[in-house]
């Protein structure tokens, strides 16, 4: 009897030891934890707010049969008059982009700026109604062929369907340096794809965590950097160490060969490259310092 309840007490013993070990034991930190959002990007007393719509866009030529969702940011500054410059965004709203434009646009750090922020494709359910996944996610998504295709496809899907449709209500500038296109992993590719194919209509570039693989043939872009003129397009890019290595290549060192591409070719281009997994943490943290590099020569734009 008396070794039984020695054995519960040393095992009672053991169990808070363990547990105080665990206690003490330092926690496990991510090289994310380090990118933290700053004041810029974060909604300010006394700003004006834009205001955000969404939108549904069906029966596109270019991707037969998919469903686009999208959003409209309008800034509060906005005139009808105006030509308002212009920033396409893949995959929805990224980097907290509307409150950044609130606050740059009140301090003339960036131009007025409506916000085009599209959803990939997705097909419909039998029904006609959007065939969800069990997390509300849409099914059947059209994602990768759309964002990661070497083509024009998807420029001329934007450029033929999206901004003529918002264009209806909106006075959208038509010239290439007022026209900025962003995205993050495959967006990032997709946003670099539409400037390089049609540079004529958007020369300003945020590609994040960019999928510069071979997903669907994205790792040729390095050599056709090298090998075609230089395009007078702006190009800011982040990655990070710890970004994916899997079957379809390296994520950091494919960005790296982009990178050192652009440095070869004298683009007017800045890599920001630094510890981050596959994630929007640190493109978020920069995003107010990138649009300011991005619009720092524009119109009417403070230096800063």
């Amino acid at each position: 009897m008396n070794r039984k309840i020695s054995t519960v007490v040393l095992s009672i013993i053991s169990l808070f030891t363990f547990s105080a070990q665990a206690a003490d034991a330092p926690k496990k930190v991510s090289p994310d934890d380090q990118y933290v959002l700053g004041p810029d990007s974060k909604p300010q007393e006394g700003v004006p707010k834009g205001v955000i719509t969404k939108h549904t866009f069906e029966n596109s030529k270019h991707f037969p049969g998919t469903i686009h969702e999208y959003a409209i940011y309008v800034p509060k500054q906005y005139d009808e008059k105006t030509p308002a410059c212009v920033f396409v965004c893949q995959d929805n709203i990224q980097y907290n982009a509307p409150v950044v434009f609130d606050n740059l646009i009140a301090k003339k750090q960036m131009p007025v700026t409506i916000g085009i922020f599209i959803s990939p494709g997705y097909f419909a359910s039998k029904d006609g109604t959007p065939a969800k996944d069990e997390k509300g996610k849409p099914k059947k998504s059209n994602r990768s062929p759309e964002y990661d295709t070497v083509s024009d496809t998807y420029s001329k899907f934007l450029l033929e369907e999206i901004m003529p449709e918002v264009s209806k209500k909106y006075k959208l500038t038509d010239k290439p340096e007022g026209r900025c296109i962003a995205g993050a992993s495959s967006g990032g590719i997709c946003a670099f794809n539409v400037a390089w194919q049609r540079p004529d209509q958007f020369r300003k570039v945020f590609t994040s965590i960019g999928s510069f693989t071979n997903i669907r043939g994205g790792n040729v872009y390095p050599d056709l950097v090298r090998k075609a003129d230089k395009k007078p397009i702006r190009v800011f890019q982040q990655d990070g160490a710890n970004d994916i290595v899997n079957q379809f290549g390296s994520w950091p060192e494919a960005n790296k060969a982009m990178n050192a591409a652009f440095e070869e070719k004298g683009y007017d281009h800045k890599f920001v490259f630094g510890e981050g997994t596959h994630n929007p943490k640190h493109a978020g943290a920069i995003f107010p310092d990138a649009m300011r590099w991005m619009w720092r020569d524009f119109e009417g734009v403070k230096a800063n």
